[in-house]
């Protein structure tokens, strides 16, 4: 089915029917297990049970198989055999019934055989429009309904307050998260695990979630994205809900890719691409557990903040110098205090003590124990601060139910995100301290790294909301003239480019000699010649590229040589003519492109050249509507950086030229729908701008 119907995913997520195929009442087994739990959970609608070898079960009757069930039942949990499931899902299907939870491991994630039993599942299920959870995997519990269709040990959690749903396709981990989410004091709504999804998918799970009321927010820990199209309009979704979504989608290296894919028979996509992208959506995407629960965590309880720095207040000088390490590392943002900020703490702490941020209360409380509460508010007043972590070495038991007194308060009416970070873990901390904290959602960690990391993540979710869609140019859109498929040669793709406001060496195409010669004499010497020709990819490889003619008689000869290694190179090749350039004086080697995904839709890429794009892969993606500033702040990003900054002597590139170029690009490509894929290689960075060396357009036909 190639969408899956709202209606149909609310009805099993909250189903008025349930049957049990393989029930049991020996609650060791899986189908006593699944008996069991919806018994606990007080299912009040009908509960068909089928066993082949028992006629009621806890004094409820059981049918012998499938096709005695009533039809329509919503939501069906099969507990055979993998080699029974097919059969099984048939009759089913004779049955009208809504949705299936299939636990059985055996098909995609095993071999090419399992791979064809899942496709023959999906077939069979879509002919039916019927819906289908796993195979391989552990079911769901709606906790807002009391709906646990699931092996799993069901335990209620009650709370009047809007949760945290959790979707992951494997079973075992979501179940891992909900014990820290929980654990936490949150509640939990929804608990999805959906296996090797053969039709329904962990986009179709968020899709019906995200409209429930009781959830705030949502955790989605995904091997393989299945469906980005649907993904990214869920995160629009979310977005306009006031809803928060957390993703970790492990396969950042290839053992990982490898080991979800025997795992749940996932292809894990580019991560970079898909952090990118969905990040730009208001999607916070993390690369570990922690963090995957932390931000959740902070994000369930406060709003992305308006504006991206952070203030930090410690009660350890020794403690500032590391948190400036870590925020370096992470990518927070340490802001400078307004002077209004700093004329208030001046005005409490005595002359000698400093009043930088990170800020070190020292022992000022021991003077003036209200010092906790006013410099709290002050940090959480501060207008240049969207977030405020708190970093402490606990003290006593006795010293830290004192501070809370002071500090709570104003945590209370604050809307800013807030982290503290109490260390020595695993000392235990102040009953009174920590049930309060939990009381009112605050975040409490027990590392300060582990804080800061997440509220990096936080920040920049908060500055994805907060970017204004930039101004683009107005790029001259590719004419009638252009190929409807394929490479548009080297000087066509810079005239565009240039027409776009993109700068390009001096030059223009030669059909001949006498052409070379004339172009040669108005922009100067030397000059370079390129062959041309759509299908000439790689000049250099055929020596179709001769650099550093300085004279007349030079251009002569290496025209002839130039045709020459094209004749020899490729014989059947007819050149559009050649671009006669003016010679580029030395830079720093930049790539810039821009393409279509197929599955994310346009994307900018920017990163080093030369080695290290090739052997290094150091590049950064965003997504092709990214403003100047998010280019400029992905360029400090690279690893090689370091040469934007300049070394030895050498002057910094111009970063801002660099980002408008990248930026023209991104524009040409999405006011351009017959291009498909824009690249600037070598693009030349200077301490006074940027040039266009060579480029590429590749254009697509469009229906």
């Amino acid at each position: 089915m190639a969408e899956i119907d709202h209606k149909a995913i609310a009805r099993l997520l909250k189903p008025r029917s349930v049957a049990i195929v393989g029930a049991s009442e020996d609650s060791s087994t899986i189908g006593g297990r699944v008996l069991n739990n919806l018994v606990r959970a007080g299912f009040a609608g009908p509960l068909h049970l089928v066993s082949r070898t028992k006629h009621e079960l806890l004094g409820r009757p059981c049918v012998r198989s499938i096709d005695d069930l009533p039809e329509g039942v919503d939501a069906l949990v099969l507990m055979v055999p993998a080699e029974a499931v097919l059969d099984s899902v048939a009759a089913c299907a004779r049955r009208k019934v809504n949705g299936v939870v299939i636990f059985s491991s055996g098909f995609a994630e095993v071999d090419d055989k399992g791979k064809a039993a899942q496709r023959e599942l999906k077939a069979l299920a879509e002919k039916a429009g019927m819906l289908i959870v796993g195979p391989n995997c552990l079911g769901f519990t709606n906790y807002v309904d009391g709906v646990p269709l699931t092996f799993d040990d069901y335990r209620p959690i009650e709370a009047a307050a809007p949760g945290v749903a959790l979707i992951a396709q494997s079973g075992g981990l979501v179940n891992a998260i909900r014990d820290s989410i929980v654990g936490s004091g949150v509640r939990v709504t929804h608990n999805v695990s959906t296996g090797n999804e053969a039709v329904v998918t962990a986009e179709d799970f968020l899709d019906a979630i995200i409209d429930d009321a009781a959830v705030k927010t949502v955790i989605l820990f995904l091997e393989q994205v299945r469906n980005p199209k649907k993904l990214l309009r869920l995160a629009a979704k979310a977005r306009a809900a006031e809803k928060s979504i957390v993703l970790m989608q492990p396969g950042q290296t290839a053992r990982a890719q490898k080991a979800a894919q025997s795992h749940t028979g996932a292809l894990t996509g580019d991560h970079a691409l898909i952090k990118a992208v969905l990040g730009s959506e208001g999607v916070a995407v993390v690369e570990s557990f922690d963090a995957l629960v932390d931000v959740a965590l902070i994000l369930h309880r406060f709003p992305a903040p308006s504006v991206p720095g952070a203030a930090v207040l410690t009660n350890s000088g020794a403690m500032r110098g590391v948190i400036f390490d870590i925020a370096e590392r992470e990518g927070l943002e340490l802001i400078e205090f307004s002077k209004a900020t700093d004329d208030a703490l001046r005005a409490i702490v005595p002359a000698y003590m400093p009043t930088e941020n990170p800020f070190d209360i020292a022992t000022l409380p021991f003077r003036q124990p209200d010092a906790w509460g006013k410099v709290t508010k002050l940090l959480l007043d501060e207008p240049r601060a969207g977030l405020l972590v708190v970093s402490l070495f606990p003290g006593s038991l006795s010293q830290q139910a004192a501070r809370i007194t002071f500090v709570m308060p104003h945590l209370r009416a604050n809307r800013k995100p807030v982290a503290f970070a109490m260390l020595g873990e695993p000392m235990p901390l102040a009953e009174e301290f920590v049930s309060q904290m939990r009381a009112e959602g605050i975040p409490l960690f027990r590392s300060t790294e582990r804080a800061i990391r997440a509220m990096a993540a936080v920040a920049a979710i908060g500055r994805a909301l907060r970017r204004r869609k930039r101004q683009t140019l107005q790029p001259v859109l590719p004419t009638p003239s252009l190929p409807r498929e394929g490479a548009i040669a080297e000087y066509r793709s810079k005239e565009l480019l240039a027409a776009a406001g993109i700068l390009i060496p001096r030059g223009a195409l030669a059909r001949n000699a006498a052409d070379a010669a004339k172009i040669a004499a108005e922009i100067g010497y030397p000059v370079v010649l390129k062959a041309q020709a759509a299908s000439l990819a790689h000049k250099s490889d055929a020596g179709g590229v001769i650099t550093n003619v300085v004279d007349a008689a030079a251009l002569g000869a290496a025209w002839e040589r130039l045709h020459s290694n094209i004749r020899r190179a490729r014989p059947d090749l007819q050149l559009d003519g050649v671009l006669v350039e003016a010679m580029a004086r030395p830079g720093l080697e930049m790539i810039v492109g821009a393409r279509r995904d197929p599955d994310w839709g346009a994307v900018l890429m920017l990163g080093m050249g030369g080695i290290w794009v090739e052997t290094l892969r150091d590049v950064q993606s965003l997504p092709a509507d990214a403003d100047e500033e998010t280019i400029v702040a992905a360029l400090k990003k690279l690893r090689g950086a370091p040469l934007l900054m300049g070394t030895r002597g050498s002057k910094p590139v111009d970063l801002v030229a660099i980002a408008r170029i990248a930026a023209g690009v991104a524009d040409f490509l999405l006011h351009s729908p017959e291009v498909s894929e824009i690249e600037i290689n070598p693009l030349l960075a200077y301490a006074d701008g940027a040039l266009a060396l060579d480029a590429l357009i590749v254009t697509r036909p469009v229906v």
